[in-house]
């Protein structure tokens, strides 16, 4: 149909200085499961499946920890066999890069003897929440990076240290730019091969976290670097955002907006996986991930759960698709009732 409102108008195409392609880790398993009572082995496994079917290039698969303090990751070694099965060559994921977290050198040796080859390791940067979360010191667990890395090479894998408050801490507050930064620098001087900066409480915003990536580049030098955020106070996917305009090309984000740290009060979900991927999507980032795929996934791990997952995009059913307007239907009762149907997902 003719329309003249389109004619003779030239629109520029500005584009965000982002880079051409993110990898995204799907942390769904292990930090959106933490949190949760335990579900069947058997129903986490289905959602594994789920999970490798929508492309993600990584995916975090559970945390060699202390059962006791995390009952929900009590079937590590379960998981882990299955992942074996399915990182086979010719099966379904056999092009993800599987990992496991690992609180202590312990817990780095039942990962590898499980059969992962990447290994995360958290430090926490702040002095409050590594006594809560490891019961010792920042000083003693990064010390431990050593230890850890040395198992896990001896294996032919790979080490990431994630820094757990890396901006903030909800029992010492701020965390100095410095600290976070001295300890990025130390850990790679003891074996770290890549870092990664969790705002694990979802307090940063998108100024504190240019700063600290810059500050953590100067310090730590040219190793590669992520970031996870928490989107407790909405500011999750902008902090995404301006890692990237940082320069981070690696983030996580979790199915359903899943996760928090039982060790970390107030701390609430990651940010959304299918939400970094609307942003990333729309901006003309590659990322190799099927968004529909993961809607599914987040449908099922809100099934598996037991109650709603704080993501806006799943509630919304996805993107917004154009609907025909019934034949004689007057234009300003249906934009009402479209109104009025969208008011529940606000």
């Amino acid at each position: 149909m003719h329309d003249p409102i389109d004619e003779g108008n030239t629109v520029s195409s500005p584009t965000l200085p982002l880079p051409a392609t993110v990898s995204i880790r799907e942390v769904g398993m292990r930090d959106g499961l933490q949190i949760e009572a335990p579900i069947t082995t058997e129903a986490k496994l289905e959602l594994l499946r789920a999970l490798v079917a929508t492309g993600v290039p990584r995916l975090e698969a559970t945390a060699f920890v202390s059962p006791r303090a995390v009952p929900s990751l009590a079937d590590a070694e379960a998981v882990a066999e299955v992942v074996a099965e399915l990182s086979a060559p010719g099966a379904p994921g056999a092009g993800v890069e599987f990992s496991a977290l690992a609180a202590s050198p312990n817990g780095a040796r039942r990962a590898v003897a499980a059969g992962l080859r990447t290994v995360e390791y958290v430090v926490s940067a702040a002095e409050g929440h590594s006594r809560a979360n490891a019961r010792r010191s920042t000083g003693e667990a990064l010390e431990a990076v050593a230890e850890v890395a040395d198992v896990v090479r001896s294996a032919g894998g790979r080490l990431e240290v994630i820094i757990a408050t890396a901006w903030d801490c909800p029992f010492d507050g701020v965390v100095p730019t410095s600290r976070t930064a001295g300890v990025a620098a130390r850990a790679v001087e003891l074996g770290a091969d890549q870092l990664c900066l969790g705002d694990t409480i979802g307090t940063t915003s998108p100024a504190r976290v240019v700063e600290l990536v810059g500050a953590v580049r100067d310090a730590a030098g040219p190793v590669p670097l992520g970031a996870h955020f928490h989107d407790t106070r909405g500011t999750g996917i902008a902090s995404a955002l301006a890692a990237m305009l940082a320069g981070v090309d690696q983030l996580d984000a979790s199915v359903g907006g899943m996760g928090g740290c039982p060790f970390a009060p107030g701390a609430s979900g990651n940010i959304a996986t299918e939400a970094l991927l609307y942003l990333l999507d729309d901006a003309g980032v590659s990322t190799g991930v099927d968004a529909d795929a993961v809607l599914t996934a987040a449908g099922l791990a809100q099934r598996l759960v037991g109650h709603d997952l704080p993501s806006g995009l799943l509630r919304a059913g996805g993107r917004s698709r154009p609907r025909p307007l019934p034949e004689g239907a007057d234009p300003r009762q249906t934009q009402r009732a479209v109104a009025a149907g969208a008011g529940s997902a606000r």
